[in-house]
């Protein structure tokens, strides 16, 4: 039992790194400013050699519907109408019988929309129940799919734009990639059970963001908590920090045990990819349950409140922010002992710099307050409280940054 637990847990990690390592892929073609020919040949290499698809055309719209790719399909594309024959699938839909016998070639139609305007449509063949991971992950992640086609098509699209100079509604584009791409950065679920019990909320102010949090469990008995921040809003941010998530997910794969080594390859790559205009803060953190030794690092982030419910500690130990400076003066880790029934609450600077009418600061001391007055909560509802206090201290005031809240009972 215990060995198949372990099995679907590191299924679970690859698949989760395939998604990161996909969207990386196509975040940097999109940064390095690539061709939409080159753009194409990433998206095609992950469909038919990462995926396993043996067959697939992607239909587009710019002046009239045309297929952007076409793999394995031999001759031309004449007998399939988009208007007249696919624009009736609304969501991802397994082909079962269709009159139209072009159709019935393909496995799945995924559909790409935004809000009731079609932009694409990708036929896909070549799902089969075979041992084999890539295929595996084809069968569950027609979702990831859909998402990936649609931060293409939306892609290409700006780079059409842009030719033509049509500059707000290229940023308009932009901004809905940004947003899609973010919804990859936080993870599908938390685990709430006899042992953990994690919950999450987060709220940006404009339409994207630039925080981060995280869980990644390494085995049975470790797992990280991690969150960030990244300087500046808006597509840029989004963007860059997309690529910072999917590359520590890439540094764990390797030095999963090593988070100062880890501070360090991240300084580069931010350094690399902002080239100090932006930098971030981060907070990362490995929890050991069979010594119940929790191991850090804080990259000037705001620091998170290790609290038994009666007395808290801030884990304020470890460097300056990551793209501050070309390498880092100084790392120092900590380890601390977590006791049971233990709560570790991680959040960003739109928690405690939120200014009431009066001008006046959320700050930590009412956070952990909060904390304290209402610790039998589950996590969920203590995140909920605690946004519902954070709307009622500012009252008509805005938000002045992004917010997330990231709470971690240990029992």
């Amino acid at each position: 039992m215990k060995d198949s637990l372990i099995q679907e847990l590191e299924h679970q990690l690859k698949l989760k790194d395939f998604k990161l390592n996909s969207l990386l892929e196509i975040t940097n073609g999109i940064n390095s400013n690539e061709s939409v020919e080159q753009l194409i040949s990433v998206y095609e290499f992950i469909l038919k050699e990462q995926l396993g698809f043996e067959k697939f055309i992607l239909f587009n719209k710019q002046d009239n519907w045309h297929y952007l790719i076409k793999t394995g399909v031999k001759g031309k594309v004449r007998d399939i109408d988009v208007e007249q024959d696919l624009f009736r699938f609304k969501e991802i839909t397994v082909i079962e019988s269709s009159h139209l016998e072009a159709l019935n070639e393909f496995d799945v139609v995924v559909p790409v929309y935004h809000k009731e305007k079609p932009l694409a449509f990708l036929l896909i063949k070549g799902i089969q129940e075979e041992e084999t991971f890539r295929l595996k992950s084809s069968l569950n992640n027609l979702t990831f799919i859909q998402t990936l086609t649609n931060i293409i098509v939306v892609a290409i699209e700006n780079k059409r734009m842009a030719r033509q100079g049509l500059k707000q509604e290229r940023i308009k584009k932009e901004l809905e990639v940004a947003s899609e791409m973010q919804k990859l950065l936080f993870p599908d679920d938390l685990p709430s059970d006899k042992r953990l019990d994690l919950a999450a909320t987060y709220k940006a102010r404009h339409e994207v963001g630039g925080d981060y949090y995280d869980f990644i469990p390494i085995n049975d008995d470790e797992f990280i908590i991690c969150i960030a921040d990244v300087s500046g809003k808006g597509i840029s941010a989004a963007m860059l920090m997309a690529n910072f998530q999917a590359t520590i997910r890439t540094l764990l794969n390797y030095q999963r045990f090593d988070l100062e080594f880890l501070i360090v390859e991240l300084n580069k790559k931010v350094m690399k990819s902002a080239k100090g205009e932006k930098f971030i803060t981060f907070f990362i953190g490995q929890y050991n349950s069979k010594t119940r030794s929790f191991k850090y690092v804080n990259a000037g982030h705001n620091h998170p409140i290790l609290t038994t419910g009666r007395k808290a500690q801030f884990l304020d130990k470890g460097s300056v922010g990551l793209g501050m400076l070309d390498e880092m003066p100084f790392i120092e880790s900590d380890e601390v002992q977590i006791p049971p029934n233990s709560t570790i609450v991680l959040y960003t600077d739109g928690v405690v710099e939120l200014q009431n009418k009066e001008g006046d600061y959320f700050e930590t001391d009412r956070l952990i307050k909060l904390i304290h007055s209402f610790y039998p909560l589950k996590m969920e509802d203590l995140n909920n409280l605690i946004f519902s206090k954070l709307d009622e201290f500012r009252g008509k005031e805005e938000l002045v940054d992004d917010t997330a809240i990231f709470s971690c009972r240990i029992f």
